[in-house]
Protein backbone atom coordinates (compact mmCIF):
# COMPACT_ATOMS: atom_id res chain seq x y z
CA UNK A 1 0.00 0.00 0.00
CA UNK A 2 1.23 3.27 -0.70
CA UNK A 3 0.81 6.82 0.67
CA UNK A 4 0.18 9.34 -2.13
CA UNK A 5 0.83 12.60 -0.62
CA UNK A 6 -1.50 15.82 -1.84
CA UNK A 7 -0.17 18.47 -3.62
CA UNK A 8 -2.49 21.92 -3.30
CA UNK A 9 -3.17 24.72 -5.52
CA UNK A 10 -5.13 26.88 -3.74
CA UNK A 11 -5.48 28.98 -7.02
CA UNK A 12 -7.26 27.30 -8.90
CA UNK A 13 -9.16 24.88 -6.30
CA UNK A 14 -7.39 21.43 -7.45
CA UNK A 15 -5.83 18.94 -5.41
CA UNK A 16 -3.39 16.49 -7.40
CA UNK A 17 -1.26 12.98 -6.36
CA UNK A 18 1.33 11.76 -8.38
CA UNK A 19 0.10 8.45 -9.78
CA UNK A 20 1.70 6.25 -12.07
CA UNK A 21 -0.10 8.17 -14.51
CA UNK A 22 1.55 11.44 -13.52
CA UNK A 23 0.14 14.01 -11.92
CA UNK A 24 -3.87 13.48 -11.83
CA UNK A 25 -6.51 15.21 -9.75
CA UNK A 26 -7.72 13.61 -6.50
CA UNK A 27 -11.23 14.76 -6.94
CA UNK A 28 -11.44 12.93 -10.95
CA UNK A 29 -9.51 9.91 -11.05
CA UNK A 30 -8.57 8.65 -7.23
CA UNK A 31 -12.31 9.57 -6.76
CA UNK A 32 -12.93 7.13 -9.18
CA UNK A 33 -9.91 4.44 -9.05
CA UNK A 34 -10.29 0.59 -7.81
CA UNK A 35 -6.90 1.41 -6.14
CA UNK A 36 -8.32 4.51 -4.12
CA UNK A 37 -8.62 2.53 -0.47
CA UNK A 38 -8.75 6.19 1.40
CA UNK A 39 -8.13 9.28 2.55
CA UNK A 40 -5.46 9.94 5.09
CA UNK A 41 -6.08 12.55 7.66
CA UNK A 42 -3.69 13.05 10.01
CA UNK A 43 -2.94 9.49 11.45
CA UNK A 44 -5.99 8.12 10.63
CA UNK A 45 -7.08 6.49 7.62
CA UNK A 46 -10.86 7.08 6.36
CA UNK A 47 -11.94 4.16 3.91
CA UNK A 48 -13.31 5.66 0.25
CA UNK A 49 -17.12 5.76 0.40
CA UNK A 50 -17.20 5.23 -2.77
CA UNK A 51 -16.30 1.49 -2.78
CA UNK A 52 -18.70 0.83 0.53
CA UNK A 53 -20.99 2.99 -1.26
CA UNK A 54 -21.00 0.86 -4.79
CA UNK A 55 -20.80 -2.17 -2.53
CA UNK A 56 -24.08 -1.21 -1.34
CA UNK A 57 -25.80 -0.49 -4.52
CA UNK A 58 -24.74 -3.89 -5.86
CA UNK A 59 -26.24 -5.78 -3.10
CA UNK A 60 -29.38 -3.79 -3.42
CA UNK A 61 -29.62 -2.32 0.00
CA UNK A 62 -28.97 1.52 -1.05
CA UNK A 63 -30.20 3.60 -3.83
CA UNK A 64 -28.14 5.20 -6.46
CA UNK A 65 -28.30 8.27 -4.62
CA UNK A 66 -25.75 7.12 -1.78
CA UNK A 67 -23.09 7.03 -4.66
CA UNK A 68 -23.50 10.75 -5.47
CA UNK A 69 -23.66 11.39 -1.30
CA UNK A 70 -20.00 9.46 -1.12
CA UNK A 71 -18.50 11.36 -3.68
CA UNK A 72 -19.20 14.73 -1.78
CA UNK A 73 -18.29 13.03 1.49
CA UNK A 74 -15.29 12.51 -0.43
CA UNK A 75 -14.63 15.93 -1.78
CA UNK A 76 -14.78 16.73 2.01
CA UNK A 77 -12.30 14.25 3.16
CA UNK A 78 -9.76 15.22 0.88
CA UNK A 79 -10.34 19.23 2.32
CA UNK A 80 -9.66 17.75 5.57
CA UNK A 81 -7.08 15.27 4.17
CA UNK A 82 -3.23 14.79 3.75
CA UNK A 83 -2.98 11.99 1.49
CA UNK A 84 -4.45 9.04 -0.31
CA UNK A 85 -3.83 5.64 -0.10
CA UNK A 86 -3.63 3.30 -2.88
CA UNK A 87 -2.82 -0.77 -3.31
CA UNK A 88 -1.47 0.14 -6.90
CA UNK A 89 1.76 -1.51 -5.59
CA UNK A 90 2.25 -3.32 -9.89
CA UNK A 91 1.97 0.39 -10.91
CA UNK A 92 -0.46 0.17 -13.46
CA UNK A 93 -2.07 2.88 -12.99
CA UNK A 94 -5.90 4.39 -12.84
CA UNK A 95 -8.03 1.79 -12.86
CA UNK A 96 -12.11 2.57 -12.92
CA UNK A 97 -14.48 1.99 -9.72
CA UNK A 98 -17.50 1.18 -12.20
Amino acid sequence: MKTLPFRRDERKSRVTVDCTDGAVSVYSHCAYCRHCKGVRIGNRLTPSPQGQALHDVRKGVAADESLMNAAMLFNTLVRDGDAIECDDDKDTGFSGLY
